[in-house]
This record gives structure tokens, C-alpha cells and sequence, in this order.
């Protein structure tokens, strides 16, 4: 018995929502812009075997110990024996890493949420939706350092959501625009989270939290109410981390300046960085972008520009073999 399941990439905080709004994407080529994680039955030997395969596999701790699905396998099989009173079978669960590590695109994410989905499908699904959310969001806040769920939450459930966590509710899809397309580019560099968050004021002035307060109310109501023009408009960050994180992303302004120039509707950081991203509502204008992107911000052979639109789906079991 085996089961594939592929979890997408995803954008979190979308400038004007830190921390608390976060979005799935899928290139419009139809390449994988995700992880995708293999689970099959293993008769004999350790409870657990690990294999890597994918673009950026070679970046991956050479130790099984240290690999993301280690962790992943040992905290699910823990839930899993506390509430089925059984022993998790042996498996050998395979990673096909297609993001790097630290690209401010979900990539820790997206293996997490694979892997438990994976382990949850192999063994039909014990655990609801809920329950799963919370099992990766406390995993995931283990290797980023503390817990967020706005790439969590879009990786695993789809489309734009914005995390609530009250009322025994995490998080819940927002309207979004179909027509939008997001062109996101990864340099090529890396950006650790911890790094990322170290570089933000610990502390900030009373009227930069009623902007960010102001700004992510509207875009939300302007999104719920179709005003494109005002939900663009809104889509920025001028106070609470881009300003910051700016500095880590060589580049950074000068993409700034060719989406104003070229009438894009916005720009700004995907997650910690340093991909970044570019919407405009026209598909010429985005492969025009991409182009530039490629040109001017892309600094090596591990860089990628991408073409995306909102994926609608999130993780999904998509056979059994890869």
C-alpha cells in the first residue's frame, strides 16, 4: 500500500496581513510549485525509512534524524497511537523537495503538511481537518521557532485565509480575485525566518497599528465587497515588516520601483522572504514581468519565477507512486 500527496506552495502574510493572512499558489504552466511526499507500507526493518528525491533534495540534512519527516512521523504516530490505541505501521515515506529552504514560500510548510497528510491518508484519515491543522501548525512552529499558521493554513486548505484562532476556529477562506495573477521570483539566496523576525522593532508606535489595523480591515471588506481598485490599494505594508526586511533582499527596491512604473497592482515580500511578488490583472503584463524578474532579480541556477494564480485546492492525495 502506498499513497502520494502533494501540498502546495503558499505566500504568507501578503504585505498588509502579518502574521495573519496567507495564500496557496499554483504556476498557470502547471509545474509543481510544492512538495510532494510518498508514504508506502515497509514490512520489515525500523519503524521508519527516509528517502529524499527533487530539485532540492541536495539541500536536505545528509542525517534521516534531522530530515523534517523524521519529526513528522514520530509526532503523528504519537497522536495516532494516544487516540486509536495502536502502533503506527513501518513505512518508508519519501520527500520530493521542489521548493528550497528558506525562500519565504511555505517550504517548511509544505513538507510538514504533506508528510502529516500523508501518514493521515495512509492510514484512512483518523483525524479531521481541524485536528490536522492544529497538529501541523504546533509542528511547523517547531522548526520556525514559534507557531503561525498563515502558511499552514492556505498550504493545507487552499485559496487566501485569514487565521482567527478564536472560538475553535483557526483560520477561514476570504474572497479573492480570479483574475489576479501573482508572479512570484525566488533569487536564489536564502532567508531563515528566526533571522527575518530578528530584524523587526520589538515594539511599535500606536499609529503604525492603526494603519496596519486600517489597511488589513479594508482589504478584507474590499475583498469580501469585489472592489479590486481599493483591495490593491490596501495590499501594502508601509510599517510593520517590509520596511525592515527590505534590507536582506538585494534588489528589493528596484522591483519596487518596475511594478509602480509598469501599473502593477502591487508588490511586496512573500512570508519572510526573499521571494517576491508582483499582481497585475493582465496575463501579457505578468509574462512581461516574469521576463523582467528573470533578468534583473534572479541572481543564480537555484532562482525560479513563476506565473501563479490562487490554487484553490491546497494538499490533495494525488496517487500512489511519484
Amino acid at each position: 500500500m502506498s499513497v502520494v500527496v502533494y501540498a502546495p506552495a503558499s505566500t504568507a502574510n501578503i504585505s498588509v496581513g502579518f502574521d495573519c493572512l496567507g495564500a496557496a499558489l499554483s504556476p498557470i504552466s502547471g509545474e509543481l510549485l510544492g512538495d510532494r511526499v510518498m508514504v508506502e507500507a515497509a514490512a520489515e526493518g525500523a519503524a521508519l525509512r527516509i528517502e529524499t528525491v527533487g530539485p532540492y533534495a541536495h539541500k536536505l540534512p545528509a542525517d534521516p534524524k534531522k530530515n523534517i519527516l523524521y519529526d513528522c512521523y514520530h509526532y503523528f504516530a504519537k497522536q495516532y497511537f494516544e487516540q486509536q490505541a495502536k502502533v503506527f505501521p513501518k513505512v518508508l515515506m519519501t520527500l520530493e523537495k521542489n521548493l528550497p529552504i528558506g525562500s519565504g514560500m511555505g517550504s517548511s510548510a509544505c513538507s510538514v503538511v504533506a508528510a502529516l497528510e500523508g501518514l493521515n491518508a495512509f492510514v484512512d484519515f483518523p483525524f479531521d481537518k481541524q485536528q490536522m491543522l492544529l497538529m501541523m501548525g504546533e509542528l511547523e512552529g517547531q522548526i520556525s521557532g514559534s507557531v503561525h499558521y498563515d502558511n499552514v493554513a492556505p498550504c493545507y486548505l487552499g485559496g487566501m485565509q485569514l487565521m482567527l484562532q478564536e472560538a475553535n476556529v483557526t483560520s477561514q477562506a476570504i474572497p479573492h480575485f480570479e483574475d489576479w495573477y501573482w508572479v512570484v521570483a525566488y533569487p536564489g539566496i536564502n532567508i531563515s525566518t528566526a533571522e527575518a523576525r530578528s530584524i523587526l522593532p520589538a515594539q511599535y508606535r500606536r499609529q503604525d497599528t492603526l494603519e496596519f489595523g486600517r489597511n488589513l480591515a479594508g482589504f478584507v471588506h474590499a475583498s469580501y465587497s469585489k472592489q479590486p481598485e481599493l483591495a490593491a490599494a490596501l495590499l501594502k505594508d508601509n510599517v510593520i515588516a517590509e520596511p525592515y526586511r527590505a534590507k536582506l533582499i538585494p534588489g528589493f527596491e528596484q522591483v519596487r520601483s518596475y511594478a509602480a512604473q509598469s501599473g502593477a497592482l502591487a508588490s511586496g515580500i512573500s512570508g519572510s522572504g526573499p521571494t517576491v511578488y508582483i499582481v497585475t490583472p493582465v496575463l501579457e503584463q505578468a509574462e512581461r514581468t516574469k521576463a523582467w524578474l528573470e533578468q534583473h532579480f534572479i541572481q543564480n541556477e537555484d532562482g525560479f519565477c513563476h506565473v501563479c494564480k490562487i490554487d484553490e485546492q491546497g494538499t490533495r492525495v494525488t496517487g500512489k507512486s511519484l
